[in-house]
C-alpha cells in the first residue's frame, strides 16, 4: 500500500472516530437546548458553554495526543480491524508515528471547527440578551 493511501485511510478513521464523539456531544447538547428552549437566551447560553468545554477537551486531547501511545486509541483499533496487516511487522513503528501525527492534526482542524460553533452560540447568546433588553425597556 503506497504511502498517501495510508495517510488517506489513517485520516479518514481519525475524522470518523472524532466525528462519532462529536456527534454524541452534539447530541447531548442540542438535547439540553431543545430542553431549555421555553428560554431562548438559557439555551443559547448553556449550548455555547457546553459547546466551550467541549471544544476544551479536544483541545486537551490534541495537546495530549504527542504523549500518548496510538496503540490506545479508537484510531489505531479501528485500522486493526479495517487492517491488520498494517499494524503488525517492521513498518507498525512507522506507521505508529504517522497515525499519532494525523490524530494530532485531525483534532486540532475539528477542534477549530467546535470553536467556531461554540462562537456562534455566545453570538446568538448576546445577541438575545441584546433584544431582551430593547424589547423589556
Amino acid at each position: 500500500m503506497s504511502p498517501y493511501r495510508k495517510m488517506d485511510l489513517l485520516q479518514t478513521l481519525a475524522d470518523l472516530s472524532i466525528r462519532r464523539a462529536c456527534g454524541f456531544a452534539a447530541l447531548g447538547i442540542g438535547t439540553v437546548m431543545l430542553a431549555l428552549s421555553f428560554d431562548l437566551e438559557l439555551a443559547f447560553r448553556s449550548g455555547a458553554v457546553l459547546t466551550s468545554i467541549a471544544c476544551g477537551v479536544i483541545w486537551l486531547c490534541a495537546w495530549w495526543s504527542p504523549r500518548r501511545d496510538v496503540r490506545e486509541t479508537e484510531l489505531w483499533s479501528m485500522l486493526a480491524a479495517e487492517r491488520l496487516h498494517l499494524t503488525r511487522g517492521p513498518e507498525a513503528p512507522r506507521l505508529q508515528a504517522l497515525a499519532g501525527r494525523i490524530l494530532h492534526e485531525r483534532l486540532v482542524w475539528h477542534g477549530e471547527r467546535v470553536a467556531l460553533a461554540a462562537m456562534a452560540l455566545w453570538i446568538c447568546t448576546g445577541l438575545t440578551m441584546l433584544l431582551r433588553f430593547v424589547f423589556a425597556g
